[in-house]
């Protein structure tokens, strides 16, 4: 199931649909919001992470649940489901809308004709874009790099719950970076403490090592007041017996302010019923827009909680497992349980990202 692949060694990003460099693009203001990351630091100390790396038996990690739904928060209103929605819904009110979040686990690592080779601007091509068959919600079993870049996410509560989020390894400067929900660090205006990233988890078993987060970061408008829109976080892990996260599992690219309604796939671990958060799980199909309550994008899918933070990625190659990540499980409506939602990545998952890559892992 672990197939190996050539790992990528340089970061890369896709902004509006160019490839650049990572540590290039410039993150400006958009529609007046603050584009700038809140950091903090999650331990500081090798003793710190040790403590926490014992705490996570595998027991506990079993035993976690997956994370309870965040009060709606200054979503973006609309007039519900227009005529034609691909999700409509008869009678659905929009006043009293409860979203639930999951957490899914992305996957990257280059191989010879990786994603980045990509010709002309477009960022993913029209055979890419192409319509494949859909999932509203598999079993992973083609293997490739999203088994080793995708992984649960483990972490503690500010009341005391172990639970679990889904996150993904994606390249970066420093080859240390977790990209997940912005719940699955900071929830009720308090951060999650304890927090680990396991890669290529498989029913308990931990190939690839518990990584421990150094540093958290989020955007300004989950931090403030946990608005949906802007639902994404990076987490820098600190090194394992002298390796970096991406050296040993590989990283998947990021890309940001790409065009909406394209072909998707979304990958997780669900610990809701009717899974058990043992095994990665996925979705695909076109994504559309949310026409109810929020600016997020919208996916046909039935992953449960858990599965929060999980990557979306556009431009998916199935024969390696590679693809940009676009975005990441957010939330679901009580009304719309077969629908998936995740934010739009603009400029302030974009800033995340690069303040993140350029933050000391150690």
């Amino acid at each position: 199931m672990h197939r190996r692949v050539a790992l990528l060694s340089a970061a890369a990003l896709v902004v509006a649909g160019a490839l650049v460099p990572s540590g290039t693009a410039q993150a400006g203001a958009s529609a007046g919001l603050d584009p700038r990351p809140v950091r903090w630091t999650a331990t500081d100390s090798w003793s710190e992470r040790r403590n926490v790396q014992q705490y996570w038996t595998s027991q506990r990690m079993l035993a976690a649940q997956p994370l309870s739904s965040p009060t709606p928060r200054r979503g973006t209103q609309s007039s519900g489901p227009t005529q034609g929605s691909p999700w409509a819904t008869q009678g659905a009110s929009t006043t009293t809308t409860r979203r639930t979040p999951w957490t899914t686990r992305g996957a990257s690592a280059a191989t010879q004709g990786s994603p980045w080779s990509v010709r002309g601007t477009a960022a993913v091509s029209t055979q890419q874009q192409a319509l494949v068959p859909n999932s509203p919600g598999l079993r992973w079993t083609d293997g490739g790099a999203v088994v080793r870049t995708t992984g649960r996410v483990f972490f503690t509560t500010a009341d005391g719950q172990n639970s679990s989020c889904s996150g993904s390894a994606v390249t970066s400067a420093n080859e240390s970076v977790v990209i997940t929900a912005g719940h699955c660090v900071k929830l009720n205006g308090a951060a999650h403490r304890n927090w680990v990233f396991v890669p290529a988890f498989d029913n308990g078993r931990r190939p690839f090592g518990t990584w421990v987060a150094a540093r958290m970061l989020t955007t300004q408008q989950w931090n403030a007041s946990e608005d949906i829109n802007f639902d994404v976080a990076a987490v820098v892990v600190a090194p394992l017996q002298g390796r970096t996260l991406t050296d040993v599992v590989g990283g998947q690219g990021v890309a940001f302010n790409q065009p909406r309604r394209r072909q998707m796939f979304s990958f997780g671990y669900p610990a809701a019923a009717p899974f058990d958060g043992s095994r990665l799980i996925y979705c695909s199909g076109r994504a559309f827009d949310d026409t109810v309550q929020t600016r997020d994008l919208g996916l046909r899918c039935n992953m449960t909680g858990g599965s929060s933070g999980g990557p979306w990625f556009q431009g998916f190659d199935e024969s390696t497992g590679l693809g940009w990540l676009n975005s990441v499980n957010s939330f679901k409506y009580d009304f719309a349980q077969n629908f998936m939602f995740g934010p739009f990545f603009g400029n302030e998952a974009m800033s995340v990202y690069q303040a993140a890559q350029n933050s000391d892992a150690t």
